[in-house]
């Protein structure tokens, strides 16, 4: 699945929205079990519930967990605002742990907006919370904006 190329005549805000009408989502999103729950120009949130199929060897949940949905809500709000024929990739994610994640930390949030957008760079953050609203990770990244080759669909 791949929204660029199936609704590559729609700006970002509407690829994912289809996406979402389609109640559909992303490998990552199956593999991880979260989901986009909701959508606006320069704004997503994702939720999911974190599992023991997550875990780590120490017995919470991977860092890389926090990680991917804290990477998927900054993408994707700078995705929400993009025009059509264009993608983006992230340069650079840089996360901060706040506190720990486990199956009691019950479904998580992790909300991404942009901060800025030019014509080739974006700028975002996104924090993840847990089921009591405490932050549990927070992130910045940058991400390059593209034009994307009709042909390589």
């Amino acid at each position: 699945m791949n929204v660029l190329t199936e609704h590559a005549g729609h700006d970002g805000h509407d690829q994912l929205a289809a996406l979402m009408a389609a109640n559909r989502q992303p490998p990552i999103g199956e593999t991880l079990d979260f989901t986009m729950v909701e959508l606006e120009r320069g704004r997503v949130v994702f939720a999911g519930s974190p599992s023991r199929k997550v875990y780590n060897p120490i017995g919470s949940v991977h860092g890389g967990y926090a990680a991917t949905l804290l990477d998927s809500a900054c993408g994707c709000a700078v995705h929400s605002a993009l025009a059509a024929g264009l993608g983006y990739t992230t340069l650079e994610l840089k996360i901060a742990y706040h506190r720990p994640l486990s199956e009691a930390s019950g479904p998580v949030r992790a909300e991404g907006k942009i901060m800025s957008i030019g014509r080739r760079v974006g700028f975002s953050e996104a924090t993840l919370v847990d089921a009591q609203g405490r932050l549990c990770a927070s992130a910045t990244s940058t991400l390059l904006i593209f034009p994307l080759d009709p042909l390589a669909g």
